[in-house]
């Protein structure tokens, strides 16, 4: 094992403990390829399972692993271009067994802190979905609550600002400006610092996923 690989393990160790104070289960998967075959094993045949706009899961290859059991009902919103069916994916996302989602950063001490233009993911991590899985690398890990929202902000909402390639201050130099911009996808901030019944789950990945 390697310096790192230590280091990830022993700050996950740590963080799930955390977590489990905070009412949701967690596991540990040192690789990518590890954390999707723990996904699959999470999700119960005959689920449905759906997701936002994660590139953290889309880069992973969770999406096909799911489709490719075959005894899923997996709504994926990247299979259809009409503005109303991505719609009709967005609300169907309430009443699914399984939700997915990555976060924009997490604290050790466990708050998950997510920020979004339209709110769909957070909508749906807050309530509807019988469970949520969160899928984290260990990039996204920030010591303090107050440091996991600056990484949110500083860090992640730049870089989707760039992938989306929208107007913001921020794709000027990269630094957010708490703008105000009609383009903004930093409409809605939330924190998930506990959870009601279980209901949600994180699984902490060693590699760095997603932005």
């Amino acid at each position: 094992m390697t310096p790192k690989e230590l280091r990830n393990e022993r700050l996950a160790d740590r963080m799930i403990k955390n977590l489990q104070r905070r009412n949701m289960e967690a596991f540990y998967c040192p690789t990518a390829a590890e954390a999707v075959k723990k996904v699959s094993e999470l999700i119960a045949d005959g689920s449905s399972v759906t997701w936002g706009g994660s590139m953290t899961i889309r880069d992973m290859g969770i999406p096909q692993a799911l489709k490719e059991r075959g005894t899923l009902e997996v709504l994926d919103r990247d299979e259809v271009s009409d503005r109303e069916e991505v719609v009709k994916i967005y609300e169907h996302a309430f009443t699914a067994d399984v939700y997915l989602s990555s976060a924009n950063a997490i604290s050790e001490d466990g708050v998950i802190v997510n920020i979004d233009g339209n709110g769909n993911r957070v909508a749906a991590i807050t309530w509807g979905p019988k469970k949520v899985i969160f899928i984290i690398g260990v990039n996204k890990v920030a010591q303090t609550v107050e440091a996991a929202l600056q990484r949110a902000r500083s860090t992640a909402s730049p870089t989707n600002a760039a992938r989306f390639e929208i107007k913001t201050p921020c794709q000027v130099d990269g630094v957010c400006h708490n703008c105000n911009s009609p383009e903004s996808i930093c409409n809605y901030v939330h924190f998930l610092r506990n959870s009601p019944r279980g209901r949600h789950t994180v699984i902490l990945v060693g590699e760095d996923l997603g932005y």
